[in-house]
C-alpha cells in the first residue's frame, strides 16, 4: 500500500510538473498574468501596471503566477482529464522497466560466469546444453509452483535447454530448511527427482514433512539430515542471495537467459521467445568467432 502511494504521489508530481511546462511553452496563449491581491497589499506588484500576457515571453511566466493558482489550474485540469493520471502513471512504470532492464543486462553481462558456469548449482534437462535458463526460487513460493508446469514443458519442447537451480530462500526459516534439504541431496544423486516433489508437496515445510518428500523419491533421510549440515550448504545459499542482489532480484520466481531477466511466473510463450533470442545470439556468436 506504501509503495502505490508513493508511486502515485510521484505521478502526480510528474504530472504537474508536466503540465507547468506544457503550459508554459504554449507561446499563444493569452493567458493574461495579473497582480494577485495578497502581491499588491505587500506592494510586489503595481495593479496600475499594464497586464502582460504568457506570450510576451518576457517577464511574464508561469512561474510568475502564485502557487495556489498553478495548483488550481492542474487540478481543474486533472478533474477535466483523469485519465492522464493512468497515462503518467503507465509512462513511469515503463520508464522504470526499461531502467531496471538495462540494469540488468550490465550486471548480467558482468557476471556472467556466476551465473551461467557455477559447478555446485544443480541442474536439470540437458546437463551439456548450450542454452541456459536459471531460475532463482524459493519451495515455499506460490508462483515459483505455479511455474513448475511451465519449466517441465520447456525442458520437453528443447534438447539443448539446461536449467539451472539457483535456491533463494527469502520466505523464512523453513524455505531455508527445505533449501538446505534440496542441497544436500546432490550427494546422493537426487536432487532432481526431490526438487520437482518439494515443488508440488503440500503441507507445512518442517523437517519432518521434508525427510517424508524425501523418503518418496528414495533419498536416505537418515543421511540427508546429516548432509544438511555441511557449512558448504550455507556457502552456496549466501553467494546466491548475493548474486541476486548484484542482479536486482527481490522477490521470486526470477530467471535469467541469454541477457534477459524475466520475473515472475510469467505465460510460456515469454520464454519461448527469451530461449529463442538466446540461441539466435549464440548462433551469431558462433558465426563471427
Amino acid at each position: 500500500m506504501q509503495k502505490s502511494s508513493t508511486l502515485l504521489a510521484r505521478t502526480l508530481l510528474a504530472t504537474g510538473l508536466a503540465l507547468g511546462l506544457a503550459l508554459a511553452a504554449a507561446g499563444p496563449a493569452q493567458a493574461e498574468v495579473v497582480c494577485d491581491p495578497e502581491a499588491i497589499e505587500e506592494g510586489l506588484c503595481d495593479p496600475a501596471a499594464p497586464g502582460k500576457t504568457m506570450a510576451d515571453g518576457d517577464a511574464a511566466s508561469l512561474g510568475d503566477l502564485p502557487v495556489e493558482a498553478i495548483r488550481q489550474i492542474i487540478r481543474d485540469y486533472l478533474l477535466e482529464q483523469p485519465e492522464l493520471l493512468i497515462e503518467v502513471q503507465q509512462a513511469l512504470q515503463a520508464k522504470r522497466d526499461a531502467e531496471a532492464a538495462a540494469l540488468a543486462e550490465q550486471a548480467i553481462q558482468s557476471h556472467r560466469d556466476e551465473i551461467y558456469s557455477d559447478p555446485e548449482a544443480p541442474v536439470a534437462g540437458n546437463p551439456e546444453g548450450a542454452i541456459v535458463l536459471v531460475e532463482f526460487f524459493d519451495y515455499r513460493c506460490g508462483y515459483c509452483r505455479r511455474v513448475k508446469p511451465t519449466l517441465e514443458t520447456l525442458l520437453a519442447e528443447n534438447g539443448d535447454l539446461r536449467l539451472a537451480f539457483k535456491e533463494f530462500p527469502i520466505l523464512g526459516p523453513e524455505s531455508m530448511l527445505a533449501a538446505r534439504a534440496a542441497l544436500a541431496s546432490r550427494a546422493q544423486g537426487l536432487y532432481e527427482p526431490f526438487h520437482w516433489a518439494l515443488m508440488g508437496a503440500d503441507g507445512p515445510f518442517d523437517l519432518d514433512h521434508i525427510l517424508g518428500v524425501a523418503r518418496s523419491v528414495g533419498l536416505d533421510d537418515e543421511r540427508l539430515a546429516r548432509d544438511m549440515e555441511d557449512p558448504a550448504i550455507d556457502t552456496l545459499i549466501d553467494r546466491n542471495a548475493v548474486l541476486a542482489n548484484i542482479l536486482g532480484i527481490r522477490g521470486t520466481p526470477a530467471f535469467v537467459v541469454g541477457d534477459r531477466m524475466i520475473r515472475g511466473a510469467l505465460p510460456i510463450a515469454q520464454f519461448r521467445t527469451a530461449i529463442a533470442d538466446a540461441r539466435q545470439a549464440l548462433a551469431s556468436d558462433t558465426q563471427t568467432q
